[in-house]
């Protein structure tokens, strides 16, 4: 089997829902996808967007994680599955989305847009960012990116929306791997 054929059968076979949210991780991927979409991202964003929590389908138990105050850093394992398939473009974003929530909770009005669960998981991710961590950050060459990607990310946990299928999305997949993995 592949690697989008791999992916592809991942997003059809969990059935978990997304920590602390009322809808599945392949929902949630999905949706944020199409937020990128919707603002007319970049292909590679949008699949960055649609593989982002891709780590958590790597963890064998996400709310186990949570309930003993882990942090999985499923941002790792999606970046350290995915980087030997996938374009910079797509792997780097998704390994700065959580670095970007730190950055963005600087601000206190952004803060307060997070969901319950986000806000719990952000202590366990670290906190918010310090002034030197965050000059660090921005200095990195995919952190714009990745702020885009943490804003879909935010915005795409709605229960009950009709949202597109993941086979949508495999031309896409398949467009953003590196020569090599093809």
């Amino acid at each position: 089997m592949n690697v989008v054929d791999k992916i592809i059968n991942k997003y059809k076979s969990n059935k978990d829902l997304y920590i602390g949210e009322k809808i599945t991780i392949s929902e949630h991927m999905i949706q944020t996808a199409m937020l990128a979409e919707q603002n007319n991202s970049s292909k590679p964003l949008v699949c960055a967007s649609l593989l982002h929590d891709y780590g958590h389908f790597i963890v064998d138990d996400p709310d186990l994680m949570v309930s003993k105050l882990l942090n999985g850093k499923h941002e790792d394992l999606a970046y350290d599955f995915l980087k030997d398939y996938f374009k910079p473009e797509v792997v780097e974003p998704i390994k700065l989305h959580v670095m970007a929530k730190r950055y963005l909770c600087r601000n206190k009005s952004y803060r307060n847009l997070l969901s319950e669960a986000s806000k719990i998981s952000l202590e366990l991710q670290g906190g918010i960012m310090n002034d030197e961590e965050a000059k660090k950050f921005t200095s990195l060459k995919f952190h714009k990116e990745a702020i885009m990607l943490r804003k879909y990310d935010d915005d795409g946990k709605e229960p009950n929306i009709e949202i597109k299928k993941i086979d949508d999305y495999q031309n896409l997949i398949i467009s953003q791997l590196i020569k090599s993995a093809i």
